[in-house]
C-alpha cells in the first residue's frame, strides 16, 4: 500500500480512534511478548548486563535525535510536504546520522571510560548499527502516520519486535549475556526500517532544498532540543548513579522503568503519535482544539491510571515473581515511579498538543526547566540510594504537573483548574482502589501462589476504580470504551452492567 491509496473516507474523529485502536494493540501485541521475553532475559542475565544496556540506552537516543533534527516531526505537521522536502529531510538525515554513528564509534571508549563501564564500548559500537536503521525509517515513517495509516506502522512494529524478541531469547539461553540486548535493539530497528520502506511506497529523488533546509530546521531544532534536553537528563541520571551506586543497580532501576514503561506503552502511548496529527488537523478552530484535548486527556488518565495503581498494589508480590528474587531491591521504584507515572500521565497528550499546534519552543522551555530540576533532584537525593532517586522523581512530577497545566492553560485559552480537571476527576477512584488494594494484600499476605494474589490485587483494584470513577465521571467512560479495537457488541455488556447505555423503552 502506497501512501497516496489513503483517503479521508471516515470522519477526522473515527480516524483518530481507529488509530488509537491499531497503536494500542500493536502494543499489546508486542508487549505480550516481550513480556514473556523479558522475563527469560531477567533470569539468565544479571542486573549488571541490564545496567550495562541502560547506560548505552541513554546515549543511543541523543545520537539519533542529533541526525534526524526533528524533520520527521515537522513532516507530522506540515501542511503539504512536497517531493523536494521529503528528499531534503531525508538526505540531510542520512549524511548527518552517519557522521554521528561513525563519531559514536570513535568516542566509545571515551564513554565507557565516563560511566568507569568496559565493556560498554564494545555495545555502543554495535548499537550505532541500529541509529542507522532509525534514521532510515524516519521519512517513510512520518508518511504513513500523516496518511494515518497506522494499521500498516503497528504491523510493522510486531513483526519487527517478535522477531527481535525471538532472537534476543536465543542469544541468552545461548549464554550471550549483555549481546542478547544488543541484539533485540539493533534487529527491531532494521526490521521496521525496510517494511517502512516497503509500504510507503515513496521514493527520494536526488535532490536538496536549501530553502527548505532552512524552514524545517527552523521548526525541528526546537523539537530536537526537547527531546535532546530529556534523553540529556536520562544520561546524567544514569552516570550520577551509575558511578555512585554502580552499574547493578542502574539494572535495577531498569527493570522497575521497563514494568511501568510497558503499562504506559500498553494503555495511552499510542495517543502521542496519533494527537499529534490529530491536533495538526484541528488547530484553526480553538473551539476544537479544546474539545479534542479535553476529551483526549481524560480517556488517556482513565485508561492508565487503574494499570497503575494495580502496579503500586501488587508490586511486592509481582516483580519477585515475574524476575527473580535477585531484583526485589526493584519492587520500591517500581511503585514510586508508577505513581509519578499517574501524576504526569498528561504530559504524553501535551506533548502532542504542543506539536500538533507548531509550538515545541514553549514545550523547550518547559522540559529544560524540568529536566534540570529532575537531574537537581538525583543527584540530591541519591544519598538515600534507589530508593531516595524513585521519591525524587515523584517529588518533581508533582511540581511539574502543576506548572504544565498553566502552561497548557494558556496555550489553549482556559484556565489551569479546566486544565487539571481531568486529573482531578480520576485521582478519588484511583486513591479510593489503591487503598483497596493495599487492604486485600495485607489480607492475603503469606498467601500462595503468587499469582492468584496478584490477580485478586488487580481485579480488586479494578473493580473499586470502575465502580467509583462510573459515579463521577461516567462520560470519559463512554469515551474510553468507544476507542477499543473491538466491535461494539463486545462492550455492550460492560456498558449495561456499568449503565453507560442511556435506558430505551
Amino acid at each position: 500500500m502506497s501512501t497516496n491509496e489513503v483517503r479521508p473516507q471516515e470522519g477526522l474523529g473515527a480516524q483518530a480512534a481507529a488509530g488509537v485502536a491499531w497503536l494500542a494493540a500493536q502494543k499489546w501485541v508486542v508487549r505480550a511478548f516481550g513480556f514473556a521475553t523479558l522475563l527469560v532475559l531477567a533470569r539468565e542475565l544479571s542486573p549488571r548486563d541490564f545496567g550495562v544496556v541502560a547506560a548505552a540506552m541513554t546515549v543511543i537516543p541523543m545520537v539519533h535525535l542529533l541526525a534526524d533534527l526533528g524533520f520527521s516531526t515537522y513532516l507530522l505537521q506540515a501542511d503539504e510536504p512536497d517531493q523536494r522536502t521529503l528528499s531534503t529531510a531525508l538526505w540531510v538525515s542520512v549524511a548527518a546520522g552517519g557522521v554521528l554513528s561513525a563519531g559514536l564509534v570513535g568516542a566509545a571508549p571515551l564513554l565507557a571510560m565516563a560511566f568507569s563501564i568496559p565493556e560498554l564500548t564494545d555495545v555502543l559500537r554495535v548499537l550505532a548499527l541500529a541509529v542507522v536503521a532509525t534514521v532510515l525509517a524516519a521519512v517513510p515513517l512520518a508518511l504513513l502516520r500523516r496518511a494515518m495509516a497506522f494499521r500498516t506502522v503497528a504491523l510493522q512494529g510486531m513483526a519487527a519486535a517478535l522477531l527481535a524478541q525471538v532472537l534476543a531469547v536465543a542469544v541468552a539461553l545461548g549464554g550471550g549475556g549483555v549481546w542478547a540486548l544488543v541484539v533485540q535493539v539493533v534487529v527491531g530497528q532494521w526490521v521496521i526500517a525496510v517494511l517502512a520502506w516497503w509500504r510507503a511506497g515513496w521514493r527520494p529523488s536526488l535532490t536538496l532544498s536549501p530553502e527548505e533546509f532552512r524552514r524545517m530546521a527552523s521548526f525541528g531544532l526546537r523539537v530536537s532540543a526537547v527531546d535532546l534536553v530529556a534523553t540529556s537528563r536520562l544520561w546524567a541520571e544514569a552516570w550520577v548513579i551509575t558511578v555512585t551506586l554502580g552499574p547493578a543497580t542502574l539494572g535495577l532501576l531498569s527493570i522497575a522503568q521497563r514494568l511501568v514503561q510497558t503499562a504506559q506503552e500498553l494503555t495511552s502511548a499510542s495517543l502521542v503519535p496519533v494527537s499529534t496529527v490529530l491536533f495538526a488537523r484541528v488547530r484553526e478552530t480553538a473551539e476544537r482544539v479544546r474539545g479534542s484535548y479535553a476529551k483526549a486527556l481524560g480517556v488517556a488518565y482513565a485508561v492508565v491510571a487503574p494499570f497503575m495503581a494495580a502496579i503500586v498494589v501488587t508490586a511486592p508480590v509481582l516483580v519477585p515473581m515475574l524476575f527473580g528474587p535477585q531484583w526485589r531491591e526493584s519492587v520500591a521504584p517500581t511503585q514510586a515511579l508508577a505513581v509519578a507515572g499517574i501524576i504526569t500521565l498528561g504530559a504524553m497528550v501535551d506533548h502532542g498538543l504542543f506539536y500538533g499546534l507548531a509550538k515545541p519552543g514553549s514545550w523547550l522551555g518547559y522540559a529544560a526547566v524540568v529536566d534540570a530540576a529532575t537531574v537537581a533532584t538525583t543527584v540530591f537525593a541519591v544519598r538515600w540510594g534507589l530508593v531516595g532517586v524513585a521519591v525524587g522523581f515523584v517529588v518533581v512530577a508533582v511540581l511539574a504537573t502543576a506548572a504544565r497545566w498553566v502552561l497548557v492553560g494558556r496555550l489553549i485559552g482556559a484556565p489551569a483548574a479546566t486544565v487539571a480537571r481531568p486529573f482531578v476527576v480520576v485521582l478519588a477512584p484511583t486513591a479510593a482502589c489503591v487503598a483497596a488494594g493495599l487492604l486485600t494484600m495485607a489480607a492475603l499476605d503469606n498467601a500462595r501462589p503468587s499469582v492468584v494474589v496478584v490477580l485478586i490485587g488487580g481485579l480488586v483494584t479494578a473493580v473499586v476504580y470502575l465502580a467509583v470513577l462510573r459515579v463521577l465521571a461516567a462520560g470519559i467512560l463512554r469515551d474510553t470504551l468507544g476507542i477499543l479495537p473491538v466491535p461494539d457488541r463486545m462492550t455492550r455488556p460492560v456498558r449495561r452492567i456499568l449503565r453507560l447505555d442511556p435506558v430505551t423503552a
